[in-house]
């Protein structure tokens, strides 16, 4: 099976639309949405009907900390909030119909699938999104992971960055920065974690979306990077005329 990892979509259309091909055209047959399929960008309702279809079809999909503000958004988000992730949450609110909003309501925090478990943020208390930004973290991630029978591999979101911790021979875990295409050996026997990157908002200064393809026949995890329209996806933040700040437009053009 080629499973295909998205996250943190961040309501950003062109980006996913580029993925979601590159990942049909590479022989995905089965997709996973691991969290934020909004906030930051401008189009919050179209992202969430693709989930939602996806979903439909059987696919995976499920919650992040931008999804949860979208449906309950913070105290002072519509009144220039101080906190990043919270600026856009009301207006992003507006743009769901109920249903939309209903379905990231109810969205599950983790999910499994052949045998690996996906998260937004860390195995350990999901709900806190936690980063899994270091191997200390990524240690209690897995061990976290454990506990649920037969899973030995996670996939993460959350710190859109793209990066392997996987146990060597020694007890602690060690980092890999992996390059985009480029297939990593991967074997079931071995404890892992992946942080797939962002598909709607990189910050590694390099604008181009990201997400991962892990084919189990063959236990090979490839790092993808995928071109996108990213001057349409900033006009289109530009366009909604300070209900979402021009930062977030300057941001995808960056990659920061």
């Amino acid at each position: 099976m080629k499973l295909a990892l998205l996250s943190d979509i961040h309501s950003n259309r062109q980006a996913l639309d580029a993925c979601l091909q590159h990942a049909r055209e590479q022989g995905a047959e089965h997709f996973a949405l691991l969290g934020d399929l909004v906030g930051y960008g401008a189009d919050p309702a179209y992202v969430v009907q693709q989930a939602m279809e996806l979903a439909a079809a059987g696919h995976n999909v499920i919650g992040g900390n931008h999804d949860a503000f979208a449906v309950h958004p913070p105290v002072g988000a519509d009144k220039g909030a101080t906190s990043i992730a919270a600026q856009g949450a009301a207006w992003t609110h507006e743009q769901l119909t109920p249903q939309q909003r209903d379905f990231l309501a109810q969205l599950p925090l983790t999910a499994e699938v052949g045998g690996v478990l996906l998260v937004h943020a860390s195995a350990d208390a999901p709900e806190s999104w936690r980063y899994v930004d270091n191997e200390v973290v990524a240690a209690q991630c897995l061990e976290a992971a454990a506990q649920h029978p037969g899973v030995q591999h996670v996939f993460c979101g959350h710190v859109h960055l793209q990066t392997l911790y996987y146990r060597g021979a020694g007890r602690g875990l060690m980092r890999f920065s992996p390059m985009a295409g480029v297939a990593v050996p991967v074997p079931p026997h071995r404890q892992w974690v992946a942080t797939v990157g962002s598909v709607g908002q990189p910050r590694d200064g390099d604008p181009r979306a990201m997400y991962a393809l892990l084919d189990t026949d063959h236990w090979q995890l490839r790092f993808e990077r995928v071109p996108y329209a990213v001057s349409e996806a900033a006009a289109a933040i530009l366009a909604t005329r300070g209900a979402l700040p021009a930062t977030f437009a300057h941001r995808l053009e960056a990659g920061r």
